[in-house]
């Protein structure tokens, strides 16, 4: 007659299944047997893949789960982190003249654009130099400041943002330059 080990001694550390003269030991979700073919000891499910989590991957016992940086989210899948929106949610500290600008895991608070002389502002984003003014001979007509977000991680070379000279003016011409910023020679235009 067969000795049912599993329920006179148990031996296993976790499940035992009783077989014709013997028996097996197994392991649940997320442990693994040991050589002894009896103790069974935590998975470290994060050592077997870098795709599990979008972030950083926490082992546990028996299991593992994601985590995300500060200024992102947890979404539904457990394992993708999306960024928050502190703009959108009005989450932010900017003052009321400040602009909220939301960049990846954090965001900005941007002055308002100021014009200087002889420019005048004639919006929130463009000041004009005056025809009549002279100071305004030899300057460009209008400066236009837009705000951009580059997210880090994109193939390069990459089309960032296209600017079209116009005809509008008779006699203008056009110079496009970068200004400042451009120290380390990652932009360049065409």
């Amino acid at each position: 007659i067969d000795v049912n080990e599993c329920t006179s001694e148990n031996p296993c550390t976790q499940t035992c299944v009783n077989t014709y003269g013997s028996f097996l030991c197994r392991c649940e979700p997320g442990y693994e047997l040991e050589a002894d073919g009896v103790n069974c000891s935590d998975m470290d499910e994060c050592s077997f893949s870098e795709f599990l989590c979008q972030h950083e991957c926490v082992n546990g016992p028996g299991s593992y789960y994601c985590i995300c940086p500060s200024g992102y989210n947890l979404l539904d899948d457990n394992r993708s982190c999306q960024d928050i929106n502190e703009c959108e949610n009005r989450n932010f500290t900017c003052t009321l003249q400040q602009t909220c600008f939301n960049i990846p895991g954090e965001y900005k608070c941007l002055d308002p654009v100021r014009c200087e002389e002889p420019y005048i502002q004639i919006n929130e984003n463009r000041c004009m130099c005056p025809a009549e003014n002279p100071g305004c001979r030899d300057q460009p007509f209008t400066i236009l400041y837009r705000v951009m977000d580059m997210v880090s991680g994109r193939s390069v070379p990459s089309d960032i943002f296209q600017m079209q000279a116009t005809t509008r003016y008779p006699g203008a011409y056009y110079i496009f330059q970068i200004k400042s910023g451009n120290e380390g020679r990652e932009f360049y235009m065409r």
